[in-house]
């Protein structure tokens, strides 16, 4: 009989520990906000997958830096029907990656999956004993207790920057000179792609979505640029459909407007050029 119930009741974190110390074999499915699979063999997590994210191996390796969106594409037009394995047997083959790169970007993505169940405070789960994921899929044994330590951390965090960026709806804008900040500021890839897109036409929220970030990522990132001074809130500016739509008077302002935060300073402008040529030869 399958064990069932609601995060309501049970949490992830129990859940895991259940797993994890009765050393359970199977696939766990939860439905909250999207519908998630996680599968274990004897107490160790081996597999997830998030419903409505493409899982492929090449979108994956993509994702984490291993191969570039052209060469992802590419990949999968011409490797279509080929199981995960077979997959990563042909691009260790081809050079374009090693082993090495598709164990960890393959234990980063299951391990984004299970993270982000974590901050999950509702939904249906099922556990499926003896269950696992189709044999072509890539496999990779991770320690729950790691897991689960890091997950607890993760939901603390979370609620902390839930609190300080309640509202994703908002804009950015770079402060006065940043480049003086960035000289001793390391960022990840992540951060200088999430840079990039920082205009006042662009909300939190789309910045997200355009670079395939959670909520908790996009909260984090943006959180640490705050603080560092990078950037700091600003009106999101109206579109050009919706300024059409306005007054005579309406228009002209919106327009006066739209000018003045495009006429940014040299320094503002510098840096956003020397920051997309970079993130373009990542």
């Amino acid at each position: 009989m399958a064990l069932k119930g609601n995060l309501r009741d049970f949490s992830t974190t129990q859940l895991l520990n259940l797993i994890n110390l009765a050393r359970k074999t199977g696939t766990l499915t939860i439905q909250g906000k999207e519908v998630a699979h996680v599968s274990f063999r004897e107490g160790k997590l081996i597999y997830a997958h998030m419903g409505s994210e493409n899982s492929n191996l090449a979108i994956v390796l993509q994702n984490a830096g291993k191969l570039s969106e052209e060469q992802a594409r590419i990949i999968q037009t011409k490797a279509k029907g080929t199981s995960d394995k077979q997959l990563g047997h042909l691009l260790i083959q081809a050079g374009y990656v090693t082993q090495s790169d598709i164990i960890q970007s393959v234990r980063q993505y299951v391990l984004d999956v299970v993270y982000k169940l974590f901050t999950w405070a509702e939904g249906l789960f099922r556990f499926d004993a003896n269950e696992l994921p189709s044999p072509d899929r890539i496999t990779i044994p991770i320690d729950l207790e790691s897991v689960i330590m890091e997950g607890s951390r993760r939901l603390k965090e979370w609620e902390i920057l839930q609190e300080e960026l309640p509202d994703l709806d908002v804009s950015l804008r770079f402060t006065d000179r940043p480049d003086a900040r960035l000289r001793n500021i390391n960022l990840t890839v992540e951060e200088w792609r999430v840079i990039s897109f920082i205009n006042p036409r662009n909300s939190i929220r789309q910045i997200a979505r355009a670079n395939n970030l959670s909520d908790f990522e996009i909260r984090r990132i943006v959180y640490g640029m705050l603080q560092a001074g990078l950037v700091e809130f600003t009106t999101p500016q109206k579109t050009e459909s919706s300024a059409t739509t306005s007054t005579t008077t309406t228009a002209t302002t919106s327009r006066r407007d739209h000018a003045s935060e495009q006429q940014s300073p040299a320094e503002k402008r510098s840096v956003v050029i020397r920051l997309i040529d970079r993130i373009r030869g990542l």
